[in-house]
């Protein structure tokens, strides 16, 4: 498949909303082993929200408008610094593009490079510092250089990326939150910022690979 619809659009996110949702348990267990433990509950609340505003807005005119209608509800009801980065890390691209009527590789790495670029607006968290940057960048990096014209395959290369970047999250020692405070105590555990990354992008996987 080569693009999808706005609606097609709402739908994806309807999805990544309920993966997200119902990896709460998951998400706190491994937050709760370096950090406050509140990642799972945060990330699950504010993207349930943002489904009731999806399915409440049946018709969008742009895919920006589904982006940004569920970033700014999770930066609108979450708080905390996962509600502002994961917030920009959904609507980021969305703002600062033109209006966008189909989504397609080009169209879907631009708005993710611009999401990107958000994030690292809101954080001086580089690559190794144990942060959902850990996953979002190589992610990202993948859509930039995948020679695909196939929606459902570049996200799988975006969701491979993503999870080896979730993965080496394990062999980082945190620098930002709570588990700063662990130094070295924080090896061998993954970060639960970039385990939420690497569950978006694998819903927008899955929605897809459902429509080839």
């Amino acid at each position: 498949m080569k693009s999808i619809t706005v609606a097609q659009t709402r739908d994806m996110m309807l999805h990544v909303s309920d993966a997200v949702i119902g990896s709460k348990d998951s998400l706190t267990e491994i937050d709760s082993a370096i950090g406050d433990g509140d990642h799972g509950i945060g990330m699950a609340g504010g993207l349930a929200k943002a489904k009731a505003k999806l399915l409440e807005t049946k018709e969008f005119e742009t895919v920006n408008q589904v982006f940004k209608t569920v970033g700014r509800t999770m930066l609108m009801s979450m708080g905390g610094a996962s509600g502002v980065i994961f917030g920009t890390m959904i609507e980021g691209g969305a703002r600062a593009a033109e209006d966008i009527k189909t989504l397609d590789c080009a169209s879907f790495t631009k708005l993710m490079q611009g999401s990107l670029a958000a994030v690292r607006k809101r954080s001086d968290a580089q690559l190794g510092d144990k942060t959902m940057l850990d996953a979002l960048i190589p992610a990202v990096e993948a859509m930039g250089s995948a020679k695909t014209d196939d929606l459902a395959e570049l996200l799988g290369i975006a969701e491979k990326a993503a999870k080896q970047g979730m993965e080496n999250t394990k062999k980082y020692v945190a620098k930002y939150g709570r588990a700063k405070s662990l130094m070295e105590r924080s090896l061998g555990h993954q970060d639960a910022g970039a385990t939420s990354v690497w569950i978006i992008f694998n819903a927008m996987k899955e929605y897809l690979e459902g429509l080839s």
